[in-house]
């Protein structure tokens, strides 16, 4: 018989917001590696005053920065260059769809 593996999520809609604490519980961290996050300007909340509230957008950010730390047992710094380059190819994709050039 095959193994069942059970997952929970969140789910959050374009109004919905998650303060610091229930943010960093989402995505599997210490509310201190967010804030480290922040500070090397690889996570920026869209609500910064007065207290940062963080969005769907941002927590799949996040578990991408912690997976490519798992995978390739990389340093934020490491990460950073990573994440760099994956939303440049994100954005050429995005412009070669726009001229057509690729569907």
């Amino acid at each position: 018989m095959s193994e069942v593996r059970v997952t929970s999520g969140v789910c959050l809609g374009e109004q919905a917001w998650l303060e610091l604490n229930e943010f960093a519980r989402a995505c599997g961290v210490e509310a201190e590696f967010v804030v480290t996050l922040v500070d090397e300007g690889l996570v920026q909340p869209p609500v910064e005053a007065p207290s940062w509230r963080f969005g769907g957008d941002e927590l799949a950010r996040v578990r991408r920065i912690r997976r490519l730390q798992r995978d390739f047992e990389s340093n934020l710094q490491s990460v950073a260059v990573m994440l760099d380059l994956m939303d440049e190819i994100a954005r050429l994709q995005a412009t070669l769809v726009r001229a057509g050039l690729r569907g």
